[in-house]
């Protein structure tokens, strides 16, 4: 008996030694959100697609959301990564699941999510508005007529069905209004974003939905015959949300945020977005992509000659976009024209000129992307691979492979673009590396290439965002 208690004691004490030990150790590897984004290089976000927040019109990305991003992530001096999705439920599982770091899009601040999440300082402030539809003839009303035809009064929608979108703040807004006007209000969540029902109201497949004023505002310019002067809530708070006892991070953005809010360029990003009456000009354009599928008016075109060099057809627009900003008559300085921008004699070699067409152009630039990729084959992988060739479309395939021998030669991977190869290509405009034996093609300003890959890959990503291959 007493040798089993000496055994025991002795078990707990080694069980309590390991503790003591691990306990710090798992201290020590803790890492805040703010240091995991600073040591990566990059802040993962998520947002919605809409006329408003982040969306792509003539091949560039846009948006109150991505703007006021892109500038958080320059101040943070780190990458921005966008990913997307309209599902509120999912938005919140994603954040807490760590899949993002933020989640930056116009969440009203309620009590029951702050349970959840911590919010930012407030990005903006707005009321909710109800959506109804102007009667027919209501362009020749007088103003008090057509009052009289619309619910102006709160009490009025006793006994009305109106849509929202699922787990929203409209939805709990409107389950307190039931309860402050002493009836019922039938609410129809629905799997469908805000700007979606704005436009079954619009269309007369539904008779309510519940928007915030902002993007009411400009859905009205689109959509002339929705009413959206009843609100039905106060000035209510929008932010960001981060995750639970994220402090650092949300400190971060809030110092950022409390400054940026009174600069010129918050004004004129607001401006642009929310005070602009172009905004229906924007949404009604062929080339707003979240309505229409398109990126340029040559989609088809570049679609066709994609598939035949087996590329992501968005990929290629997205360096079209680069090149030329799918202006077919464009010239550079150094003489490349069209719409791939291609260099006098390497259009001749493709078999196309000046007054060839832009179908022409977009066959000979893919043609071209396709011999640049046989030369990089023994490249395996093809994300890899692709990145080569973007380079070499850019600055000639002469730079390229110096930069490959430079890295080889420093012990580093030449078939690696990120961090080896590229760093080398930055390098060859130093004459300690432009005159290394191994460089054969002497100087390079090899800013302008790594940031070309850099771009067309970013804009590739959000292609992929919003419009479907």
């Amino acid at each position: 008996m007493k040798k089993s208690y000496i055994i025991l004691t002795v078990l707990l004490l080694l069980f309590n030694t390991c503790q003591e030990f691990q306990e710090p150790r798992k201290e020590e590897n803790r890492i805040s959100d703010l240091e995991k984004i600073r040591k990566e290089g990059k802040m993962v976000v998520l947002t919605d697609y809409n006329s408003t927040n982040y969306f792509i019109y003539r091949g560039q990305p846009m948006g109150y959301q991505f703007d006021l991003l892109q500038e958080l992530a320059d101040y943070m001096g780190v990458k921005l990564e966008v990913n997307v999705n309209n599902n509120l439920e999912e938005n919140f599982s994603q954040l807490l699941n760590g899949e993002v770091d933020l989640i930056a899009s116009n969440l009203t601040v309620t009590k029951e999510r702050r349970k959840l999440v911590d919010f930012t300082v407030p990005h903006s402030q707005a009321c909710q508005i109800l959506i109804q539809r102007k009667p027919d003839g209501w362009e020749n009303m007088k103003k008090d007529i057509l009052d009289d035809k619309m619910i102006r009064n709160q009490l009025d929608l006793a006994g009305k069905t109106i849509y929202v979108q699922s787990h929203s703040s409209h939805a709990a807004r409107l389950r307190n209004l039931s309860d402050e006007i002493g009836d019922s209000i039938s609410i129809a969540e629905v799997n469908e974003d805000v700007e979606m029902l704005i436009s079954k109201v619009s269309a007369g497949e539904i008779d309510y939905t519940v928007s915030d004023e902002h993007v009411a505002f400009v859905n009205q310019m689109y959509y002339p015959n929705i009413d959206i002067e009843t609100k039905v809530s106060f000035p209510q708070n929008m932010a960001w949300a981060v995750r639970k006892g994220s402090t650092d991070f949300r400190d971060e953005i809030d110092n950022w945020l409390s400054d940026f809010k009174h600069t010129k360029r918050f004004k004129l990003i607001y401006a642009k977005y929310f005070n602009n009456h172009k905004s229906s000009e924007i949404v009604g354009s062929d080339l707003y992509a979240i309505n229409s599928g398109k990126i340029s008016k040559y989609d088809k075109t570049i679609k066709k000659y994609s598939k035949e060099i087996g590329w992501d057809w968005r990929l290629v627009a997205s360096l079209i976009y680069q090149e030329s900003r799918f202006k077919p008559d464009a010239v550079s300085w150094a003489g490349a024209y069209g719409l791939m921008q291609l260099m006098p004699l390497t259009a001749q070699r493709m078999g196309v000129d000046e007054t060839d067409s832009p179908v022409e152009h977009i066959k000979a630039g893919t043609e071209l992307i396709r011999w640049l990729e046989e030369r990089f084959v023994k490249i395996e992988d093809r994300s890899e691979r692709i990145k080569f060739v973007l380079a070499s479309y850019n600055v000639g395939i002469g730079h390229v492979i110096d930069a490959r021998n430079l890295a080889r030669k420093d012990g580093k991977n030449p078939d690696i673009w990120d961090d080896s190869v590229d760093l080398y290509l930055l390098k060859k405009s130093n004459p300690d590396f432009y005159n290394d034996p191994v460089v054969k093609y002497g100087y390079c300003r090899g800013t302008e290439t790594f940031n070309y890959v850099s771009q067309i890959m970013d804009r590739y990503e959000h292609y992929k965002n919003i419009v479907k291959n």
